[in-house]
């Protein structure tokens, strides 16, 4: 595994052993990149459940101003921070070393909203809809936060009315052999039509 692009380009990035962690892989990290090349420059990055850091990392490498890693796992949190260090993009990052809702409570104080968020929870355990539960209420995303998640191929959140009951919209879905990526955003609140 190693960074696509920008400042930090093919440093490779250490990931921990055994299968805690689900490293992205480099050919649908760089998809992923390419298609969101006009959000990075400048931006507000969460990554939740960081994993080696690679997405987080790779958006630093790009030009986003910040990034912000949540990973609750020990020795995933180690390999993130010397990830940092050995591709010197540490300045410019924040490692959260607790579970994502501790994370985003945490983050709720600060007064902070971000321009990207990328999720890539365990498969399986319905993360993913704990988050855009959290999220809909949350001013970590405004209505123009892109949330990407990656998840299982199996999994079915287009289908899903509880994205627009929780107010998200899905704008795309990249689909590869095991995995997917869902795009969606909040919905616009509604503005009274009274005017």
């Amino acid at each position: 595994m190693r960074v696509i692009a920008g400042k930090a380009r093919r440093l490779p990035l250490k990931t921990i052993e055994g299968m805690e962690t689900r490293p992205t892989t480099d050919r649908i990290k760089e998809t992923l990149f390419n298609m969101l090349q006009e959000d990075i420059s400048g931006s507000f990055v969460l990554d939740l459940f960081s994993g080696s850091g690679g997405i987080g990392i790779e958006a630093l490498s790009r030009g986003a101003k910040v990034a912000y890693f949540v990973e609750n796992n020990k020795k995933a949190a180690a390999c993130i921070r010397d990830n940092l260090k050995f591709t010197k993009l540490e300045k410019d990052a924040i490692v959260m070393e607790c579970d994502f809702l501790t994370a985003l409570s945490r983050l709720e104080g600060k007064d902070v909203a971000f321009d990207l968020i990328f999720l890539d929870p365990p498969y399986g355990k319905g993360y993913e809809k704990q988050v855009l539960q959290y999220l809909s209420q949350s001013k970590l995303a405004k209505e123009e936060t892109l949330i990407v998640i990656e998840t299982s191929i199996k999994t079915e959140l287009k289908e899903n009315k509880d994205m627009e009951q929780m107010g998200f919209l899905i704008e795309k879905e990249k689909r590869y052999k095991t995995n997917k990526h869902i795009f969606c955003r909040k919905k616009e609140q509604e503005i009274e039509e009274r005017e």
